[in-house]
């Protein structure tokens, strides 16, 4: 398996045990398909979520997120940016209108390319922000992992 796809897997599978502690119950969806990355609802199947998750390893000094050639058509409810994936994740939780607003517009040869840069998404605003999302149920036995100053 290709590096990136296993950086891929640890921060969606780090992303649905954080929601699970939350009280959500979260399933990934196909691996490299077209779409979310995990689908999570509430304890009641009232509320459901579609969680796009975008994974990064390089410890020094995080790379920017690639968005793709557009985004006018960013998938999911709430965008989980998992850097440091492979040794300490830390989580920045946006939506996706957030994303669509401080995306970065690149142009390289004619080529169009939209990228979210580090100074944009490592903020308090979104650094493990899993309030911003909620919980699933009221009572989770799990205790959640302090919030890194």
């Amino acid at each position: 398996m290709a590096r990136s796809q296993v950086v891929g897997n640890v921060g969606m599978y780090f992303a649905a045990y954080r929601l699970s502690q939350m009280g959500w119950n979260v399933m990934p969806t196909s691996r490299n398909a077209r779409g979310i990355d995990l689908l999570a609802y509430d304890d009641a199947a009232q509320r459901k979520l579609g969680i796009q998750v975008k994974a990064l390893s390089k410890e020094d000094r995080p790379p920017p997120v690639p968005l793709g050639k557009s985004i006018d058509e960013l998938m999911g409810d709430w965008w989980i940016i998992v850097t440091k994936a492979t040794s300490e994740p830390e989580c920045f939780v946006m939506k996706p209108d957030e994303v669509r607003r401080l995306a970065h517009r690149g142009e390289i040869e004619g080529r169009v390319s939209y990228w979210l840069q580090p100074n944009k998404y490592q903020t308090d605003e979104f650094r493990e922000r899993w309030d911003r999302i909620g919980r699933g149920e009221d009572q989770v036995v799990v205790p959640m992992r302090p919030r890194r100053p």
